[in-house]
């Protein structure tokens, strides 16, 4: 016979870093489970590297057309995840009290906070894979310095990732989904995803070039195609970005 008190309930949280890890893990599955989220993060950059490797429809310049894609499309696969997948789900989950109920448990709300972006890298991991593999397969010879292109992918995580946030917390859900594919339709276009901002007119390249897309796709093509050791000036701009992405959205976003 156990001794009193052996099964005596002990309610409380658990620790921090589990909640983190099983609110990450959740959100990562329901990214991964929407069908909408899969569109814009696997099908859609797999297809344009492929369409656009495979068919002369742009001048993409000298050597490869996949050795000037595959940077972009990688740029492309960020913003669909950090900023219009993010700010989608996170705008829905708002109108639907999700936020304020998750805000009421013992996850802090930059434990959630935490944890939605751990589960933006998570994708990003299994996307950057995928399009690895299929440019490989089309023929990309990368190289280049490879902390350069962990620093590029991060700042550029975080930059998209505070503006994806502070759309979904400012603006109704309806509006986010509609303002946020439309930003991805406007940055898949003039964000040197595709097509090479030297295309554009000088005064409209130069401020192409200063949007976190031009930058994190113009520093990963130099360092990629081109072999540059570090860009700085793309790591700046999107150093920017990102602090002033983050920096609104913790000021500016409604829970409710």
């Amino acid at each position: 016979m156990s001794a009193a008190g052996t099964y005596t309930p002990k309610p409380g949280a658990a620790p921090l870093p589990r909640m983190i890890g099983a609110q990450a893990a959740l959100e990562a599955k329901m990214l991964l489970r929407n069908g909408e989220q899969l569109l814009l993060t696997v099908v859609i950059p797999t297809l344009l590297l492929v369409l656009f490797s495979a068919v002369d429809i742009v001048d993409t310049g000298d050597g490869e057309a996949v050795d000037f894609l595959a940077p972009g499309v990688l740029a492309l696969a960020v913003m669909s995840t950090a900023f219009t997948g993010q700010a989608i789900a996170t705008g829905f989950e708002r109108r639907y009290g999700v936020l304020k109920r998750l805000g009421a448990s013992p996850l802090p709300r930059w434990g959630l906070m935490t944890a939605k972006t751990l589960s933006v890298l998570v994708t990003e991991v299994l996307q950057i894979a995928l399009l690895t593999a299929v440019a490989f397969a089309l023929g990309w010879s990368p190289h280049g310095n490879p902390f350069a292109v962990l620093l590029l992918l991060v700042l550029g995580t975080a930059a998209f990732s505070g503006l994806g946030l502070l759309m979904a917390g400012t603006l109704k859900a309806e509006a986010t989904l509609a303002a946020a594919n439309l930003v991805f339709l406007l940055l898949l276009v003039g964000g040197g995803v595709i097509v090479p901002l030297d295309k554009f007119p000088g005064g409209v390249e130069s401020a192409l070039a200063l949007l976190p897309i031009s930058a994190l796709s113009d520093g990963l093509r130099d360092v990629l195609q081109d072999g540059a050791s570090m860009p700085w000036g793309d790591l700046g701009i999107l150093a920017v970005w990102a602090v002033l992405g983050l920096g609104a959205a913790g000021r500016f976003f409604r829970w409710e």
